[in-house]
């Protein structure tokens, strides 16, 4: 197994829009930031990765980029930025930024040209199609509902677009567009941040022709992802760009990747291959969805998070290497999807930090998963922010007529917001996110869910999470050992074996609000030598061939 400090380090994902807002424009920012520094470091992580701080019109939250180059001015400036980046760095750590260079925004100067006239030097950055039969040039449908085209009337063409019809896809076949994204990848680089988590990378080769998707059940618009994602040119774009950017640099490099398999993976994260060393991929986070999307809810199957866990765990064991994460900026508080928020909060939330931190890969925090943030429900739609969550509401109940209350449970369950709430320092007014007016509401659980609360009492789930991640500094096991499922068929239990020069670490943990009877079992050769954690304080047993496990009690043996 190849070493490396990527693999070694723990990861803080910061959304800055509800980090800390430091100058009381309700808005998180930079210099907020900075003041957190200490919050973060006291935590043990090693890197900070900042979702985008890019100057942008801001329709997606940031992900709509109108200058790669500039800071948005609701975040501060680039003398703001550069600070942080020197005081991240005098600390000890490190700083990976989002790239976002599937598609920019609609107001880039790029696209501002390109829309101009047909034969606009900047034409070809982006993707451009006649209409077909007074229609779209086909039937795809945006991420974020709709047509993924648009009609511009300047020249009577269709753009296309993933995404917000304000998020145009740039287009990679063109070598100069390529070209100036390496060169703005580059300009960062020499500004001396630490790598990039690159946004829906795996988006950026289309298959050329842009044919309809199938559509058995004739529908006006359905997923073309088949044509747009990990297409026919990713690789070549990959190699290129880090022959052309990130091999002169001794960085971190993650690329989230929809709709990506094992298979796929090893390709983009064996190193001999020279494209990336991670992957965010989302098997483990459909799960809980019935067919038809994110919004069609389902209880979770725990054999079928064992099920791929184990097969993403085995699969790059040796070849690529995983990312290990739960929360996310799009996706709900983990405590409230996989854990219990209202009887077993703390216990729950310790579990579920255990579960994933103990597997191969390097894990990724996100801002409040560490003091147990919850998901919110907010009363009204009208308190909701996220694009994504208002056009499916528009299509859904305004146009579709169907149960407005159906609708907001899904969006209570999975709507993106969960994770914007913002961040809770303390129990003062707005959680003591700002003096200001927050741009979306805080969680009115604040007073009793917040930073200050957690870092005084001993017992929280932030001073178990700095004890993780101390414990997977001590030990090389957790980083490198290879990895073995226990009871692959209980829908109690998420419990394995790692390995590493002879030393075995067993980990124990009850996904229930119920007790249950755990065994070894009997093909499993493992004497225990310490108790490395728990997340019931009062069991010091070394005692593992039986265990009555309480609801979501985890705990972890070094042994041989």
């Amino acid at each position: 197994m190849q070493k490396a400090w990527w693999k070694e380090s723990v990861v803080y994902q910061i959304y800055p829009r509800s980090f800390r807002d430091s100058n009381g424009d309700g808005i998180g920012d930079i210099n907020g930031i900075i003041e957190k520094l200490d919050y973060l470091k006291g935590l043990g992580i090693d890197v900070i990765w900042l979702s985008p701080v890019y100057q942008s019109p801001n329709d997606d939250n940031g992900y709509d980029i109108s200058d790669y180059q500039q800071i948005m001015n609701d975040f501060g400036t680039m003398e703001d930025w550069e600070k942080l980046l020197d005081e991240i760095h005098s600390r000890d750590m490190k700083l990976i930024m989002d790239l976002v260079v599937n598609h920019s925004s609609d107001e880039h100067y790029w696209f501002t040209e390109s829309r101009k006239s047909k034969d606009n030097p900047y034409r070809d950055y982006y993707i451009w199609r006649p209409g077909k039969d007074g229609k779209e040039p086909n039937n795809w449908e945006s991420t974020f509902s709709g047509s993924a085209w648009e009609l511009d009337p300047v020249t009577d063409e269709y753009y296309l677009h993933i995404f917000s019809k304000k998020q145009p896809d740039l287009n990679w076949e063109n070598p100069k567009l390529r070209q100036e994204i390496y060169d703005m990848m580059k300009w960062w680089l020499d500004k001396g941040i630490d790598g990039f988590r690159m946004d829906v990378i795996n988006f950026i080769s289309k298959v050329p022709e842009l044919p309809d998707a199938p559509n058995p059940n004739g529908e006006k618009y359905v997923s073309g992802s088949r044509y747009f994602m990990n297409g026919p040119r990713i690789h070549e774009f990959l190699q290129e760009m880090h022959r052309e950017v990130l091999a002169g640099y001794d960085i971190m490099t993650v690329g989230e990747m929809p709709g990506v398999n094992v298979e796929e993976a090893t390709l983009y994260t064996n190193l001999e291959r020279n494209e990336l060393q991670m992957v965010f991929q989302f098997e483990h986070m459909d799960l809980d969805s019935a067919p038809g999307g994110k919004w069609n809810l389902k209880p979770l199957d725990l054999r079928d998070l064992k099920q791929s866990i184990t097969k993403w765990q085995t699969g790059l064991h040796g070849v690529g290497w995983n990312s290990l994460y739960l929360n996310n900026h799009d996706q709900p508080r983990v405590v409230s999807r996989f854990g219990d928020d209202q009887h077993y909060r703390v216990e729950s939330a310790k579990m579920l930090a255990t579960f994933l931190h103990m597997l191969q890969g390097t894990p990724y925090i996100y801002q409040g998963e560490e003091i147990g943030m919850t998901n919110v429900r907010f009363e009204s739609i009208d308190e909701y922010k996220d694009i994504e969550i208002l056009n499916m509401y528009k299509e859904k109940v305004i146009d579709g007529n169907e149960n407005p209350e159906k609708v907001m449970e899904s969006i209570y369950v999975k709507g993106r917001d969960n994770a914007r709430t913002p961040f809770q320092w303390n129990s003062n007014e707005n959680a003591g996110f700002t003096t200001g007016e927050p741009w979306i509401k805080v969680n009115p659980n604040y007073k009793e869910i917040n930073a200050e609360s957690a870092v005084k009492d001993p017992n929280s789930i932030y001073h178990y999470y700095r004890e993780l991640i101390q414990l997977r500094k001590k030990h090389e096991i957790i980083v490198y050992g290879d990895y073995q499922l226990l009871h692959p068929e209980s829908q109690q239990d998420f419990s394995y074996l790692r390995t590493l020069n002879g030393k075995k670490l067993l980990v124990i943990t009850n996904f229930t609000d119920k007790e249950i009877e755990w065994t070894l079992p009997e093909n499993i050769d493992f004497t225990p030598k310490e108790k490395l954690i728990g997340n019931y304080p009062d069991n010091n047993s070394l005692e593992v061939t039986s265990i009555n496990l309480r609801p979501y009690e985890a705990m972890v043996f070094l042994g041989e």
